[in-house]
């Protein structure tokens, strides 16, 4: 038996729920994120991309904002229990997590590219 006290299974979406209004209020880069990725889909939509393309679309858009979430979530987690101090680990955790976003996100250009670029050249020439 755990001694938290099990919330049941609404209570868990609800907080779920409660955790991603937080970041969309207390983090700008997911809200770039969030318009950037609408303007992606929409774009893709507009280019006629097939249903498998969106998918990796939505997949690839999820994994820079999960990305983003999770670092948010470390910066929070160390800041509330070195209470803003200073260290030198601490600074190294919250690189490193911001370097696993920045990769993600570069290879999110990556495949936005090879998605977009054949499409857009058919449309110039």
């Amino acid at each position: 038996m755990s001694k938290f006290k099990s919330q049941g299974f609404s209570n868990t979406f609800k907080n779920a729920r409660k955790g991603l209004r937080l970041v969309l209020k207390s983090e700008i880069n997911i809200r770039i994120h969030f318009c950037t990725a609408f303007l992606i889909l929409m774009a893709g939509v507009l280019l006629g991309f097939s249903i498998t393309k969106i998918c990796v679309l939505l997949l690839t858009i999820s994994a820079v904002i999960c990305a983003e979430m999770v670092n948010s979530a470390i910066e929070f987690a160390l800041d509330a229990v070195f209470h803003n101090r200073y260290s030198k680990l601490v600074g190294m955790a919250k690189d490193i997590a911001a370097g696993a976003v920045m990769f993600t996100t570069i290879i999110a250009v990556a495949i936005g590219l090879l998605l977009f670029l054949p499409p857009i050249f058919e449309l110039i020439y």
